[in-house]
């Protein structure tokens, strides 16, 4: 419900038709129903066998001779067909709906760029300019503090800067511009280099000046060509189905292991190992010194050490810090579209794996109602779904491998859940608390203190 009222809250006032709106949060609304059916059957499980226990219906029902296990089974077959009906969920209606909910709350920032505006961040969705701001409020959200815009128009790089305490955006349904009402500011311009007839560059003085108010109007007609139901991205992962998230996965590894064999390549040419010899003693088969460079002429050892340092230097340039984190930005989409895969068959899986930790707790904390069973159900999806969370940030960073990322909440929680099973099928506690005592009063009892006469 918070996902659907926070999505509300985004779009509504924002001159957005109703009926586009009302379908959205419909959209939005089918994209939480994969979590909110483990939850679901977590709460209403503890609940319902707490209930029983709480009214002595349990008792009458094990002194009828029936185990815990053969009066849960019918109930286990629903959720086992639950389970199927959220994998189906997830296969085919999960990746359309967000389909059509990411894309359409990405055309709506189009026909409404205020609604791109993110506070602490650059925003470079309106083309030709850079805006940030710490803060946006007021009842339309059209208000802003510290304002900073760097305008790219003019094709010279960061030319104009635009700073002020507070700004405001102001702009009518139809209008092709975006009007920035700026008060207490500066205004900063760099102008244009020029070339004289010697064909020197001559940079002209820069421009700065304050203002009390001032406003820009930004051209936003670029954004009115696209319509609410357009589709832009369909490749990501949370958007494909198991057989297309097999697919894409598939080809994009292709391209990602070409590239990198592409930089073998050229690493192994820059480095010239084809002249290595191919022997591993090959320091004793030539009779080579351990130092490098007493077995080169004295003459030749200068341009030796600084073909060294070239070849040095164009190695850290070819595999620079940008392209590092290419390759890393890479791997990680990899990464996500397996631990998507996994992740689904396991979510779905985990509509069982709760029902087994919420059954037998309920049977054992004897407690019905929304009191406690509310408080025992959230905490426990909470921590499913941070190890969830957890997993999958590791195999986002090859960490861990995707399957074990998308598979490790269920594999804590099972043994957990087994557990809980045998306690309640015993007809006791989590913890035996007595047992404990009586183990550390048997302890103390090995020593015998006596006092001495």
């Amino acid at each position: 419900m918070q996902a659907i009222w926070v999505g509300f809250d985004e779009i509504s006032g924002k001159g957005i038709d109703l009926k586009f709106i009302l379908k959205f949060i419909g959209y939005l609304a089918l994209t939480v129903v994969p979590m909110a059916m483990p939850i679901g059957i977590l709460l209403s499980s503890i609940m319902s066998l707490g209930n029983l226990a709480e009214n002595y219906e349990f008792a009458a029902v094990k002194s009828a001779g029936i185990s815990l296990r053969r009066f849960i089974t019918p109930v286990m077959m629903v959720t086992l067909f639950l389970s199927g009906v959220n994998f189906l969920f997830l296969n085919y209606v999960y990746p359309d709906a967000t389909l059509k909910q990411k894309n359409m709350f990405l055309n709506m920032k189009k026909k409404q760029p205020a609604l791109a505006l993110i506070p602490g961040t650059f925003n470079n969705d309106i083309p030709g300019f850079s805006i940030k701001f710490d803060e946006k409020y007021g009842e339309e959200q059209n208000l802003l503090k510290s304002v900073q815009i760097y305008d790219f128009t003019k094709k010279n790089g960061k030319t104009i800067v635009i700073t002020a305490k507070n700004g405001k955006i102001s702009s009518e349904e139809g209008s092709r511009y975006m009007k920035f009402i700026l008060t207490d500011g500066n205004y900063y311009e760099d102008h244009s280099t020029r070339r004289d007839n010697k064909n020197k560059r001559n940079r002209m003085p820069f421009s700065r000046s304050t203002f009390e108010k001032y406003s820009i109007n930004i051209d936003i007609s670029s954004f009115s060509n696209s319509k609410l139901e357009d589709t832009v991205f369909s490749k990501q992962h949370q958007m494909l189905s198991l057989k297309q998230l097999v697919i894409e996965s598939d080809t994009s590894k292709i391209g990602y292991d070409k590239s990198i064999a592409a930089r073998v390549r050229n690493l192994s040419i820059l480095l010239r190992t084809s002249k290595l010899v191919p022997f591993p003693d090959s320091t004793k088969v030539l009779q080579l010194s351990d130092t490098i460079l007493s077995n080169f002429e004295l003459d030749d050892r200068p341009a030796i050490i600084q073909n060294a340092i070239e070849s040095v230097k164009n190695n850290i340039r070819t595999f620079s810090k940008s392209k590092v984190d290419l390759f890393k930005r890479r791997r990680k989409a990899l990464n996500l579209y397996d631990h998507e895969y996994h992740n689904r068959i396991a979510f779905s899986f985990a509509c069982l794996v709760l029902f087994f930790i919420g059954a037998p707790l309920g049977s054992i904390i004897r407690k019905g109602g929304m009191g406690l069973p509310m408080v025992l159900a959230i905490v426990i999806f909470v921590i499913y779904f941070f190890i969830s969370s957890f997993g999958r940030n590791l195999a986002e960073e090859s960490a861990i491998s995707a399957w074990l990322g998308g598979w490790l909440s269920t594999f804590i929680l099972l043994p957990f859940g087994i557990f809980l099973t045998r306690r309640a099928a015993k007809d006791k506690g989590i913890f035996n608390l007595n047992s404990i005592i009586d183990s550390i009063k048997n302890l103390f009892n090995r020593f015998n203190f006596k006092k001495k006469p």
